[in-house]
């Protein structure tokens, strides 16, 4: 049952039209006035208000402007006798559903309340919708079932159920913006805005417009106010990205917005409330930033409320396979192309390192199905890069093993001939190179059959090997 408030001064059109509406299955109460109707608002539920806009203590466009400010959510529709266009124009502008002048027909406005409530109904739907979609497709973009990612999962939840600020802390590229955004869209804030912002990536001074906003001529370029990224993210989360990277006369500034809700455009003299709750995320070892003197211990207690740390991508290796897994169907779908992953890549990728993390990963494997114009297979080669080898011998075993003295041969004639190579066939600075003596290195040459001419067919030849 919906609950809808007439307000009007006039007794005889409250008793009227609550007969009308109790008619139709809506619960009514009356008020007589502005006060009156904010007082009940602030104290019951209501789906939909009809004011007269002509009230001696607080008029119909008053009380718009008070309910839109306490729940927008609340439908308004104005009646009056003194209707005009710019009546209306001015009530449309401040967010009435609807404007009917009196005298009118009952079923007229029954009209507009029954097409006024429909459209919540669907608004609502559609935020229940998005509500779930939002919640799965951000967990969804969390790869992981190991015992670590399942805590994970637990503390997202937990911390998403709070309103209090959060730190998270993990190596670049393990995805703190993912958790960050996740925490949003499972909270009671999932509607409202979240504003992400790399606090590493500007200088002091834009940071602090950015984050604060300004006022019109504070400084050159300042041609109008401008609102920062506190006021737009009202009601919903702000990311501070990198926050170890923050300046320190910046991190007081955001402790004083913890502390107050208050923040001060650049250049103004009032200060403006904010409703925001602030995420904040960092690669830096805070503990040592803040021995170090370059961050504040009092933030970082504000900050770390409710600590959320991201595992390293070494310390979950059995995730690696539906990463994988993920990441192929991904870029295969965006390519249009069928890619998989042979069993050998699939090793490589399992035993790589990954200093850098799930992002390095993703690059890794969009870089190899782009290699692969045709669809197909994924093969060890294509999962290698000039940074992945120095980190890694690349070797993997093939399932049917092999003979390791041969192994062992043919890896030392590589290393031998790609020495001489690079050293332009001068024999002395070879065996330099391989920390060898000059006759140990040229009976290696013989041993393998190197010609002494580093770019000879021979070398070539046994150079690939």
């Amino acid at each position: 049952m919906k609950n809808i408030l007439i307000v009007d001064d006039e007794p005889g059109y409250c008793s009227v039209l609550k007969v009308v509406f109790e008619q139709e299955g809506y619960a009514v109460s009356t008020a007589s006035g502005g006060n009156e109707a904010m007082e009940y608002v602030t104290n019951n539920n209501c789906d939909l208000i009809i004011s007269d806009v002509r009230m001696p203590d607080m008029d119909g466009i008053g009380l718009l402007k008070a309910v839109r400010e306490f729940s927008p959510d609340i439908r308004i529709v104005l009646m009056t006798a003194f209707g005009t266009l710019e009546t209306a124009r001015e009530a449309f502008i401040l967010g009435a559903d609807d404007f009917i002048q009196k005298p009118f027909q009952n079923e007229e406005l029954k009209m507009i309340v029954e097409r006024t409530l429909e459209k919540q109904s669907i608004i609502n739907e559609n935020r229940a919708f998005r509500r779930v979609q939002r919640k799965s497709g951000s967990v969804k973009n969390i790869v992981g079932k190991s015992a670590t990612m399942t805590e994970l999962f637990k503390m997202i939840r937990m911390v998403s159920e709070e309103s209090s600020t959060v730190l998270i802390t993990g190596e670049s590229g393990t995805g703190k913006e993912l958790v960050a955004r996740a925490i949003h869209d499972q909270s009671a804030r999932a509607d409202k805005p979240f504003i992400p912002i790399n606090c590493g990536a500007m200088p002091e001074h834009l940071l602090e417009a950015e984050l604060f906003g300004f006022v019109k001529g504070t400084f050159t370029g300042a041609n109008a106010n401008r609102t920062g990224l506190f006021e737009s993210a009202t009601g919903g989360t702000i990311l501070l990205d990198e926050i170890g990277d923050m300046p320190m006369p910046m991190q007081v500034k955001i402790l004083r917005v913890l502390q107050d809700n208050l923040i001060r455009r650049v250049g103004a003299t009032n200060e403006i409330p904010v409703d925001v709750r602030v995420i904040a995320a960092t690669n830096c070892d805070i503990d040592q930033m803040i021995e170090d003197g370059t961050f504040r211990r009092d933030l970082y207690y504000r900050l770390s409320v409710m600590p959320v740390h991201i595992p390293a991508l070494r310390e979950r290796s059995d995730d690696i396979p539906e990463l994988v897994k993920h990441f192929t169907e991904k870029f295969s779908a965006r390519s249009g192309k069928k890619v998989s992953v042979s069993d050998d890549a699939q090793q490589i990728l399992q035993n790589r390192t990954w200093d850098g993390n799930v992002r390095e990963l993703e690059h890794v494997i969009e870089r190899a199905v782009a290699l692969n114009p045709d669809g197909g297979e994924i093969q060890p080669e294509q999962c290698q890069d000039s940074a992945a080898s120095s980190r890694s011998s690349m070797f993997v075993m093939p399932k049917e093993g092999l003979h390791l003295p041969t192994e062992v041969n043919n890896r030392e004639k590589e290393i031998v001939v790609q020495a001489f190579e690079n050293t332009n066939g001068n024999q002395t600075k070879a065996a330099a190179l391989l920390q060898i003596p000059v006759h140990a290195f040229r009976h290696l040459l013989t041993k393998h059959g190197i010609s002494t001419n580093p770019h000879s067919k021979d070398a070539k030849s046994a150079n690939s090997t």
